[in-house]
């Protein structure tokens, strides 16, 4: 092995690796049961109950965020109870999520990338946003 090789930090030889116990991957599971609770209450609401599709989206997508706010408070990032505070922060975050997803849509789709990848690009970096400021401004420990 090289002198090089012996001098390169282990994280750039060997990836991390993923548990279910690391906070990101709690982040994206959460994530993708508020997938499944929004989709399932925006079909619930517009299709059963036949309200207007606006406002069951609005529904869906506040049900999804709380479903999301209480799993990644109790099991992502571990408090004992949820907070108005955090709530509101956790709100405003993937409110900022959105912006970010909606402006990656739209900016790519206009370069003439294919929407549905600039959607996956949109979802990621709303992802990564939502993720920084779950973990550093909604669930930030304090001293």
């Amino acid at each position: 092995m090289s002198e090089e090789l012996r001098q390169t930090p282990s994280l750039l030889v060997a990836p991390p690796k993923w548990t279910i116990k690391s906070p990101v991957v709690k982040f994206a599971t959460v994530g993708l049961s508020g997938t499944l609770v929004n989709t399932l209450v925006l079909y619930l609401l517009y299709r059963v109950l036949r309200l207007p599709l606006a406002v069951s989206s609005i529904l869906a997508v506040e049900t999804a965020v709380l479903n999301n706010f209480v799993l990644n408070d109790r099991w992502t990032f571990g408090h004992a109870g949820p907070s108005f505070i955090r709530f509101i922060r956790f709100n405003a975050a993937s409110l900022a999520g959105l912006l970010v997803n909606v402006v990656t849509i739209s900016l790519l789709t206009h370069a003439r990338m294919s929407f549905l990848a600039a959607d996956l690009l949109g979802i990621a970096a709303a992802f990564a946003l939502n993720f920084v400021l779950s973990s550093r401004w909604v669930w930030v420990k304090q001293a």
